[in-house]
């Protein structure tokens, strides 16, 4: 064991508060990177005799180091993994009955939480890399914490991490919480950054290469971390490092949590040549890679996260915060002084964010609320959140899980959503193995959802070789693929020979047996594809809520229940058929960020009708054919909100058809031939008239009366041609009274005569300020401005010069004559000498 590591300076403390006269069982322990903490303190507890020989259940984000940690930790007590100390993953359980330390994934203890509500014989719970703000780490904390108050106040609850938000943890947890502090030990590290503006010639991985030859060439010792956003990028960044010459002095290595647990052990062994270890960010926390100095980083994540408003996953690369991007830096002087180069400006370090988003504001939420709910938390508004969740992702988990059958119109967990728990699955998953088990084919479909936990088992992406002309399912080649693989033995080079991974199919054979006991198959059998109808059905039990219809035939884009939009994948097996159901709806990012439908099933629109009568409804309704420009009666079947099929039937009701091609009109997506200035003129003199002389009591012209008059006179009609030479005139004379027309002629008339006897046209398109537009010779006898609405409302007008220009605007023509017409009346003769000015006295 390792005593000297600095994590044990806070063993007297925890040993102190721990044992104390007034017990404490809250610990907030803040340990840098490289002090031990994670391996240390679980054995502080157990050899302490702090915990009784009670279990030490130790939470961690990630499975890899879940399981390098165990074994770590097995080694320097000198004892087999799997007996005194051991892990548990999702899938996998290295651990028994008498296990004291055991690593688990953070899903594992909620699970957990659901069939022993108060954890018996479980002394202690330590939260590692809380700071990472996992969902299940968020949730696990919280539970515990409520047992702790409730039923077991001497469960011990400790909370560590390399930084972390103390004061918030300490608000949380509350004053009784002992904070223990560890300098730790670490070693300086230079940063170097890239400059501000740096042209990477080509791809990232290249420039990633270049960089890493320039840092090994001045350093003699020491291993190099180069931190790649995914799998991928890891791939082509050992393509391009295996390119250089100098690399050939080094060990090229992966580290990612896709790779077999052999592999993964080769990156992080101590000891061997100098090596190259090309991860993500698996790197990043709790595992130890000793002997790294020099750490590349391309500062860049793939981030998983739940939309909300589209109600899609997304998945793209995203730059790390900087609090990650310290840790990352931290690897290179966790044994000796490093350096780290990032390929990025300090300027635009600066303007990253402090912290990542908490996967509690960012994921899908549907697993977790079904899990709370089997183990009795009613209230999700009242439940202890460290962090309350978007109410719309709530939402959205409570509207699926609803639609699953797992909960009622109440939120109370039904039987179906208590059958879904026993399953290490999500619910969509788990609801196809119950839907397997009415439909006799339990063995094939654990196959299939075992084959989308993991890795795929497709080394060359491509399914086309397993592909039957009449598959209706993306499903179906891929049990092919698999059935091809167990025929090979799950022999590497056999499988690989023809574009197979072994290992991960037989990953999948071992997952599916599992999946298959627990829905209750005694003894599991190679499993047989069911026909496509009977697999289109189980699916549909998961993903009702996602079916989609293509928008043309043969075409890939996609409109898809809640009003979403995507693309078809282009490999799908589903080419010919217009109904679909996707398994997976993903935003990925290529060269753009694209929606795409993957592993799709045909469906049958008489499915859905028997599967969900109550989400089933025929439509029929009018509506505007743009293209015909006409109205016509459409009848259409719909799934919820997506229409699955719609067909022309009949002509429309009068009344509704009219009611539409006033709507039309209205909106300016139809124009009448008669649509004069006129219509508009007459709207205004009536608004003018109401506003001036109220004692009229003239009705309010707005748009409702508005489209009542259009529809008045587009009553029998169904197109443009029928109405696009009418003359609305009449319809809106007759909207008004005999009394009232004519208060209108007299009081806001459509023109005025001025005292030379022509009558001018008033305009009304500013109904506060009604106006004139006329040429000054033509006002040479008039004195005053004309007035109307019983000489209440002087007009604006507007006195032209001889080339229509304006000379002057006023509503005071006297004033105009006195004041301003002497010095007007000079330049309009030198600009104008042909034209007679008067003198105006």
């Amino acid at each position: 064991m390792e005593f000297r590591l600095p994590i044990y300076e806070i063993e007297p403390a925890l040993a102190a508060a721990w044992g104390g006269a007034v017990p404490c069982r809250r610990f907030i322990v803040e340990a840098p990177t490289g002090s031990g903490k994670s391996t240390q303190l679980p054995q502080m507890l157990d050899r302490g005799g702090l915990t009784g020989g009670g279990e030490i259940v130790v939470l961690q984000p990630r499975r890899i180091a879940a399981r390098m940690l165990a074994r770590r930790v097995a080694e320097e007590m000198g004892v087999r993994l799997g007996e005194d100390v051991g892990y548990q993953v999702r899938f996998e359980n290295v651990a028994g009955r008498a296990t004291r330390i055991r690593f688990v994934t953070e899903g594992i203890l909620l699970r957990r939480m659901v069939d022993d509500p108060e954890l018996r014989g479980v002394a202690a719970v330590v939260f590692d890399e809380f700071h990472e703000r996992h969902l299940y780490g968020d949730i696990s904390l919280a539970r515990a914490l409520e047992l702790q108050v409730t039923k077991r106040p001497d469960l011990g609850i400790l909370v560590m991490s390399a930084t972390l938000q103390t004061e918030a943890l300490r608000a949380y947890l509350g004053p009784e919480a002992v904070h223990l502090v560890s300098a730790g030990r670490t070693y300086p590290v230079e940063m170097r950054y890239a400059p501000k503006k740096i042209a990477i010639k080509g791809e990232l991985w290249d420039h990633a290469a270049r960089v890493c030859g320039e840092a090994l060439a001045n350093r003699r010792e020491g291993h190099a971390l180069i931190f790649m956003p995914g799998a991928y990028e890891i791939r082509k960044t050992i393509e391009a490092l295996g390119r250089e010459k100098w690399a050939k002095a080094f060990e090229i290595v992966p580290l990612h949590g896709e790779l077999p647990p052999s592999q993964q052990d080769a990156a992080v062994r101590a000891g061997g040549p100098r090596r190259i270890i090309v991860s993500t960010n698996v790197a990043e926390t709790s595992l130890t890679i000793d002997g790294v100095q020099i750490v590349i980083d391309a500062g860049l994540a793939r981030m998983a996260a739940w939309d909300p408003n589209r109600g899609i996953n997304t998945l793209t690369v995203q730059p790390v915060a900087r609090s990650s991007a310290d840790q990352r830096a931290g690897r290179a002087g966790r044994t000796a002084p490093g350096t780290c180069w990032r390929l990025w400006s300090e300027e635009a370090h600066g303007r990253r964010a402090a912290a990542e988003v908490p996967e509690i504001l960012r994921l899908d939420l549907a697993e977790v609320v079904l899990t709370l709910k089997a183990a009795g938390v009613e209230d999700l508004e009242a439940f202890r959140w460290f962090e309350r969740p978007d109410p719309r992702s709530m939402e959205r988990a409570v509207v699926l899980l609803r639609e699953l059958g797992a909960i009622d119109g109440g939120g109370g967990i039904t039987q179906t959503g208590r059958a879904l728990t026993r399953y290490p699955l999500h619910p969509r998953h788990a609801r196809l193995m119950e839907a397997a088990k009415a439909h006799d084919c339990v063995a094939a479909v654990a196959m299939a959802v075992a084959l989308l936990q993991g890795r795929s088992i497709f080394t060359r992406g491509a399914v086309g070789p397993w592909q039957h002309p009449d598959d209706r399912s993306d499903f179906q080649p891929l049990l092919r693929a698999w059935r091809m693989a167990a025929d090979r033995n799950f022999q590497p080079d056999a499988c690989g020979a023809v574009g197979l991974n072994g290992r991960a199919a037989a990953e999948a054979a071992r997952l599916a047996e599992r999946l298959a006991a627990i829905a209750g198959e005694r003894r599991f059998t190679d499993p047989e594809p069911p026909s496509g109808e009977v697999l289109a059905r189980v699916v549909l039990t998961g993903f009702s809520d996602q079916v989609a219809r293509r928008t043309s035939s043969g075409g890939a884009a996609c409109d898809v229940v809640g009003g979403r939009r995507g693309s078809a994948a282009a490999e799908t097996v589903c080419r010919g058929h217009e109904l679909l159901a996707a398994a997976e709806i993903t935003e990925v990012q290529g060269r753009e960020l694209q929606v795409t439908l993957q592993l799709l099933t045909s469906l049958e629109e008489d499915w859905l009708g028997e599967l969900f009568p109550e989400d089933f409804e025929l439509e029929k309704a009018p509506y505007f054919d743009a293209n015909q420009r006409r109205v016509i009666q459409r009848e259409r079947v719909r799934f919820r909100d997506l229409v699955i099929r719609e067909r022309q039937s009949g002509e429309p009701e009068a009344n509704a058809a009219a009611a539409i091609l006033a709507e039309e009109v209205l909106r300016g997506r139809l124009a009448l031939a008669n649509w004069s200035d006129n219509v508009l003129q007459w709207m205004a003199r009536l608004n003018f008239l109401r506003a001036a002389m109220p004692e009229l009591e003239l009705p309010v012209f707005g748009e409702d009366d508005h489209r009542l008059v259009l529809e008045e006179l587009f009553h029998g009609s169904r197109g443009f041609r029928d109405i696009k030479d009418l003359d609305p005139l009449p319809a809106l004379h007759g909207w008004l009274s005999h009394s009232q027309a004519a208060a209108l002629d007299r009081h806001a008339p459509e023109r005025v005569e001025i005292d030379t006897g022509k009558k001018v046209k008033i305009d009304y398109t500013r109904p506060e300020e009604p106006s004139l537009s006329v040429f000054m010779q033509q006002l040479f006898t008039q004195k005053d401005t004309p007035r109307i609405a019983a000489g209440r409302v002087p007009l604006v007008l507007t006195i032209l010069a001889p080339n229509h220009r304006p000379i002057q605007i006023t509503r005071d023509l006297a004033g105009f004559w006195k004041n301003h017409y002497p010095a007007i009346k000079k330049e309009m003769e030198r600009r104008y000498p042909r034209h007679h000015w008067k003198e105006m006295s």
